[in-house]
This record gives structure tokens, sequence and C-alpha cells, in this order.
């Protein structure tokens, strides 16, 4: 999985991590077709936060660490650090979905299991079974709570806008820019959208990215650069 870059958005430091994402969106376009890319920056992220945050639950902290390690696995040969390798994609994909299925079902109600069950929807997001993606994102909208939801979320606008569901993708967006989480910036979901209206509503895209382009660091950078892509 690719690393996401480092910026200043704001003083917190997991903070700052989360909202990488919006370097991961600008670094692997191509992948934006395929939402899983996206989810998985941002779920491991969090998985990490859990696994350190000084959590009490050593089981749970356990499973779900075991959990990351399937899904960061290598695929093919060895691992030059004996760590855990899958023959093919394939049999990595049935392992991962197998744990953290087995982590959401044992520790229902626990922020591991909204963890796993956004993971879930990552997976088969990659896979391009954006129908069951996106009924296992649905789930985490409706019952994570605001943080894990606004992921969620972010990831079903996305399939929204992938399937023609413009309408639906933009109202689920623009709530977001406006009740952003500490894992959804304001600024991430509105970059987001506008990269999806900036073919079909490109004057709304330029009202979206006008207010960002003077911020410092990555977020100004990205409104420039897809500013500048619109007017070629």
């Amino acid at each position: 999985m690719a690393r996401i870059t480092r910026k200043e958005l704001k003083t917190d430091k997991f903070a700052l991590e989360v909202e990488h994402t919006v370097n991961f969106f600008e670094d692997h376009r191509q992948q934006l077709i395929r939402y899983g890319g996206i989810a998985l920056g941002v779920a491991a992220l969090i998985a990490v936060y859990l696994i350190y945050a000084g959590h009490e639950h050593a089981a749970r902290e356990a499973a779900l660490a075991h959990a990351i390690e399937v899904q960061e696995a290598g695929v093919g040969g060895t691992s030059a650090t004996g760590g855990l390798t899958f023959p093919t994609q394939e049999a990595k994909d049935k392992e991962a979905i197998k744990v953290f299925g087995d982590l959401k079902n044992k520790y229902s109600g626990s922020m591991e299991a909204e963890v796993a069950q956004y993971y879930l929807g990552s997976i088969l997001a990659d896979q391009g079974n954006l129908a069951q993606a996106e009924k296992s994102f649905q789930e985490a909208a409706e019952k994570g709570d605001a943080r894990y939801s606004s992921l969620a979320k972010l990831s079903l606008g996305q399939i929204y806008f992938s399937d023609g569901r413009d309408t639906q993708g933009e109202s689920m967006l623009r709530d977001l820019i406006k009740h952003p989480t500490v894992f959804v910036s304001s600024e991430q979901a509105t970059i987001t959208l506008a990269k999806y209206l900036a073919i079909k509503k490109p004057a709304e895209a330029r009202k979206l990215l006008e207010p960002l382009r003077s911020q410092p660091g990555s977020v100004g950078q990205i409104a420039l650069t897809i500013l500048g892509e619109m007017m070629n």
C-alpha cells in the first residue's frame, strides 16, 4: 500500500496523519477509480492509532494488529524481513476478509470492530465489488461514531459518483464539508468533491477550490494543481 506523505493542516499529531489522504488523492489519481486504495490508506492510519493509543483491551488490539498484518502482507515470494506473505492476491484477500470479519463479529460494538467494518468495505472496493463495498460502508456510516462514520461517508460519496449517482455523491460530500471530523477534514472533502465536479460543473468546482488555493502546504498546492488542469 502506498504511503501517505506529510502535510501541515492541524497541530494534533494524529489529525495530521489522517489528513495526509489529501496528498494521497493527488499522487494516486488512477486509484481514485478503485476507492479501496484510499480507504485502506485511511484505515491503516486509524488502526495504528488505536493500537498505540494506550487502550486497555489487549485482546482486541492484538486481533486488530494481526488483521492489519495480513492486509499489509506481501504477495508472491518471501519477505526479506521474514514477514507474512501470500502466494496470490486472491489468497491474501480471502484471509484478510476472514480475519477482519472474525474481529468484527467477536468484538461487535468496539472501535476495533468499526475499523474492521471499514476495512472490509475497502477490500471489497479494491476487488471491484462496489455493490458489496457500498453495503459495508453504509453499515459503517450508520453504526460507527462520527469519526468512523465520516470515513465511510467519504468512500460512499466516491462510489455514488462512480456509478452515476452524482446528486447523492455531491450531497454526501457537501455534508462532510459542513461537518468535518478529525478523520475527514473540510478541506479533504472539498477537494474530493471539486475533482468530481470539475468535468460537469467546472464553475462550481472552481468556486470550491478558490478559497483553498492560498492555504499553505499541500492543500493550497493541490487546489492550484486542479485549477491549472481545468484550464488546459
